[in-house]
């Protein structure tokens, strides 16, 4: 084999960022000083090129000098350190009020998987997503009026409709904030949603087809502000490619969103 020199395309203070918190993990579990293969800065070096590159977990051992096993763990030991700091729901909408927001964004994206086993009560894949055609699993997000990614959800199986995966996750709240007011747009996969969540209006045997004119420009006003915030998930996926299919085991695409959250705001406020 013959070395090369690379460059890992992150700003580094949130290389930095990343190994603080993994050192503060590390004095609080008690670890040895010493004891491990990596320090806290290239293990944030191993974990970020996993989520910037998506390199393989073999590769990324090889190239670290430890094994398949221990690059596994520390990769997995990355993500739970930067999921615990994901943002709260609650807080995330509260913080939304006090600054004044006129509304927030509300929209599901589908993150690629390998095919898994599982079926639904109809025999189906579990993970097997109609809508997108392929296996992956419902991550439900929040992004500001500016476009800004606020929060996302646990993963949902990819066979879970955008509607119930957000009654799981996110809807009791946005009741509240709606309440509060701060209403949410959201796309017409949320249409019955409930008080506070708007959506575009769809004929049906209330609204006749074809649509009147003021119905029209309303749909057509509200998929413009709302496609401001839609681009979120799209950046968030653009930023940290390995969230364009995930390799390990689905159960942990939310825990793998919510560090790539937490990541992309360091980024932000340190660049």
């Amino acid at each position: 084999m013959v070395p090369y020199v690379a460059m890992l395309d992150i700003p580094r203070p949130v290389v930095a960022f990343l190994a603080r918190l993994l050192a503060a993990h590390r004095r609080k579990i008690g670890t040895p000083r010493g004891s491990r293969a990596l320090g806290p800065f290239r293990q944030a070096v191993l974990v970020l090129r996993w989520f910037r590159h998506r390199t393989c977990v073999h590769c990324l051992a090889r190239d670290a000098g430890i094994s398949q096993a221990t690059g596994y763990r520390y990769l997995h030991e990355g993500i739970d350190v930067l999921a615990e700091r994901a943002p709260d729901l609650h807080q995330v909408l509260e913080r939304c009020r006090e600054q004044g927001l006129s509304h927030v964004v509300l929209d599901g994206t589908l993150i690629a998987c390998d095919r898994v086993a599982g079926t639904t009560e109809r025999g189906n894949d579990l993970w097997y997503s109609g809508k997108g055609r392929r296996f992956a699993g419902n991550l439900q997000f929040l992004a500001a009026s500016d476009g800004s990614l606020l929060w996302v959800s646990d993963i949902e199986p990819g066979s879970v409709h955008d509607l119930r995966a957000a009654r799981t996750h996110v809807l009791p709240a946005l009741y509240a904030a709606a309440r509060h007011g701060l209403p949410t747009l959201a796309d017409a996969g949320y249409t019955g949603a409930g008080s506070g969540v708007h959506t575009p209006f769809r004929p049906h045997p209330d609204i006749a087809s074809p649509l009147a004119a003021d119905t029209r420009a309303h749909n057509r006003l509200l998929r413009g502000i709302r496609a401001i915030g839609e681009r979120a998930a799209a950046e968030l996926k653009q930023r940290w490619r390995t969230l364009q299919h995930v390799t390990v085991s689905p159960s942990r695409i939310g825990a793998i969103a919510q560090a790539a959250l937490v990541l992309n705001n360091a980024w932000h406020e340190r660049r």
